[in-house]
């Protein structure tokens, strides 16, 4: 039943804790029998070689476990996500299909760079949240603290469901707030063994306080349980607790739980809280679609009985079984055998079989259903983003945005036999990953990939060397620039041509203009749809498209560039798709050209963490490579400084920081937008 699942991603900061919180889920729903840990390589969910090399996630990997709750048993789909900003489109997708999140926060540090981003990711697909403050018994941990950091930063109206017992290395449990008892871990059992108890005097004060707290944060937000307070009753648990689940499903209260996973401290009570406040599969809003026949937007309810809609969220390629296809359904359900229609492209494919993930290991199942997510091995076709469903239901659903990627290398083979083997390659790891793109230099002739990061595209060459057994050369990092126009101009194109003895001729007009900075490219057809069959405003729109990706000056692509067809001249005796796409092609290309053309490069959002006595220095680091200070917090852990910097002068940063640090320093980088490039 829909009722008794949960769809949850465990999202977070680079090393605040969420594969090893993970592993911990895992072991005590008894998926796994031991406790695979990320500092020795052994995490079940850290699966890929390079993740356990490095002891990062670098892909979003997902299982299915099961859990008892008050006699019931219920199932949670996991997706453990990446920390490093360099994978955050594997963050964004997981997002897009869950309907619940747990944002696990470093007691030390409070809230990080990479929480705010994915934050406003969850944000964005209005995921409700849960929040859990891991490494409770490190040296410098303050749960309250990182209360009030959480309210701050994200505008979170926290709300503690727990307080800690102690702090650091005095760290031994939590009083539970609803329940108000104690709760500590036996460490003879792997924690498996949760020991309540009343609560201490000492501390009867404290908890009462902070159980205030969580009364008066509900009773903004209900009802009833106003009028309890209101009257002096005593208010129940399981009253708390609905309200609650009712105030997150909303996304009005964040419940905050405490804990130590490393110490096997904390993790039993986070899964029940994921039952209790995070939402089924059909307690969200319905999910947006687009019918294509009747072109209005739909919403998609969640129900196995209804026609088949799913979301191809992540393509996985696998030596043996080929291409995995990670689907959420979100309406009626597909069978092994079954054939699946792609909705965009139009295109019949076949589920040769379905199967439910753990982490790289997987299980067949007799069918995929709505709210559930598994694989589907057969399709070849489909790619991140595809709507898969029945042909007699022409619905899209909203397609998942994709940051662009900023970082490109040239890449070649040891040898020139090799070359198609590494472009097959390249394929399948574009295919994977839509943040890594691949194209050919026309100058110079070279193959270059693009990627997020130098560290993105660090990992892409690993996997070519090791995974596929391919020795690639690299060149050095070179920075993707976009091209704009500064003034808009309108113009007539007219496009004629003999091809074998029959003529072939266009007429278009346009207008071009610039769109505000981060609106990407716009083109609308204003011309009237009377006047010409689909198939010739289709070979319009792919000359537009292929105007903006083909560069104005320097080759590189265009962006918040705006098009407007006013006009054609169509006639049936001399029209073709041909000469309407060359025509649409040529005159955007020439108008642009009249539009005064700019070069834009990517500026990057930088976050620095770094000792009290360094701060003046790596602030001065940032200003020498043409970066702008934003702001700078004081924490415990360190000043953290905010800045604005161009990609092209932040290659080698890392080791400048260091220097400049004696290595204590640390940053995280990720694209903000693109600017007109300054004469520096």
């Amino acid at each position: 039943m829909l009722k008794f699942m949960r769809n949850i991603g465990i999202m977070a900061h680079i090393d605040a804790g969420k594969t090893t919180t993970t592993e911990r889920i895992l072991y005590y729903t008894g998926k796994s029998h031991k406790i695979g840990e990320v500092d020795d390589g052994e995490a079940i969910m850290d699966w890929m070689e390079q993740e356990q090399e490095r002891g990062i996630t670098i892909q979003s990997a997902a299982t299915t476990t099961y859990w008892q709750r008050n006699g019931t048993q219920f199932q949670i789909n996991i997706i453990d996500t990446p920390g490093h900003v360099d994978f955050t489109a594997e963050v964004e997708r997981s997002l897009r299909v869950l309907d619940g999140a747990v944002a696990i926060f470093d007691a030390v540090r409070g809230v990080e760079p990479q929480t705010e981003t994915v934050w406003r990711q969850a944000e964005h697909y209005k995921v409700p949240c849960i929040g859990y403050v891991n490494k409770m018994d490190r040296v410098g941990a303050d749960f309250f603290r990182v209360l009030e950091d959480v309210a701050a930063k994200l505008g979170a109206k926290t709300v503690a469901v727990q307080i800690p017992i102690g702090t650091e290395s005095s760290f031994e449990g939590v009083i539970d707030l609803l329940e108000m008892r104690e709760i500590r871990w036996d460490a003879g059992t792997e924690g498996e063994t949760l020991v309540p108890s009343p609560i201490a005097a000492e501390r009867q004060a404290l908890a009462a306080e902070w159980r205030e707290k969580l009364i008066d944060a509900l009773s903004a937000v209900s009802d009833p349980i106003t009028e309890k307070y209101l009257a002096g009753e005593e208010i129940p648990a399981e009253l708390i607790r609905g309200e609650l689940r009712r105030a997150t499903l909303d996304r009005t209260l964040l419940p905050i739980l405490a804990g130590a996973s490393r110490r096997n401290m904390g993790v039993q009570p986070l899964i029940d809280a994921v039952v209790d406040y995070l939402p089924a599969p059909d307690e969200v809003k319905p999910a947006l679609g687009h019918h294509l026949k009747k072109e209005e937007d739909i919403q998609v309810p969640c129900d196995p009985a209804g026609l088949p809609l799913g979301l191809v969220f992540k393509i996985q390629n696998d030596k043996e079984a080929g291409g995995l296809c990670y689907v959420r359904m979100y309406s009626g359900s597909l069978k092994p055998g079954a054939a699946v229609f792609n909705v965009g492209k139009k295109k019949r494919e076949r589920a040769n079989r379905i199967l439910r993930m753990h982490s790289n290991k997987s299980e067949p199942i007799d069918e995929l259903s709505a709210g559930d997510i598994g694989v589907i091995i057969g399709m070849k076709l489909a790619q991140t983003g595809d709507t898969v469903g029945s042909e007699g239901w022409p619905v899209v659903l909203e397609k998942m945005q994709f940051p662009e990627p900023v970082i490109s290398v040239s890449i070649e083979p040891r040898t020139m036999s090799e070359l198609d083997k590494l472009r097959e390659i390249l394929a399948l790891l574009s295919r994977e990953d839509p943040t890594f793109t691949t194209r050919d230099n026309p100058e110079t002739g070279q193959l270059i990939i693009s990627g997020m990061g130098e560290l993105h595209l660090d990992v892409l060459v690993t996997r070519i060397t090791k995974e596929y057994k391919l020795v690639a050369h690299i060149g050095n990092p070179q920075v993707t620039y976009r091209e704009s126009i500064t003034k808009t101009v309108e113009r007539e194109e007219r496009f004629s041509k003999l091809i074998a003895g029959k003529e072939n001729a266009a007429i278009l007009r346009f207008k071009v203009e610039p769109l505000p900075s981060g609106s990407g490219n716009r083109y609308t057809n204003a011309a009237k749809k009377r006047d010409a069959p689909d198939s010739i405003f289709d070979a319009v729109d792919r000359g537009v498209n292929g105007a903006f990706s083909s560069g104005l000056v320097l080759g590189y692509p265009c962006t918040d560039v705006g098009v407007t067809l006013q006009e054609m001249e169509y006639s049936e005796l001399t029209a073709s798709e041909f000469a309407f796409e060359a025509c649409a092609n040529h005159g955007v290309y020439e108008a642009c050209l009249e539009g005064n053309p700019i070069l834009l490069e990517p500026i990057m959002a930088v976050d620095l963490v770094s000792p009290k006595e360094f701060v003046g220095e790596v602030m001065s680091l940032v200003t020498q490579r043409g970066g702008q200070v934003l702001s700078m917090d004081s924490k415990l852990s360190g000043d953290e400084v905010k800045a604005l910097a161009p990609m092209a002068k932040m290659f080698g940063f890392m080791t400048a920081l260091r220097s400049v640090s004696q290595g204590r320093a640390s940053f995280t980088m990720l694209f903000s937008h693109f600017e007109k490039k300054s004469e520096r």
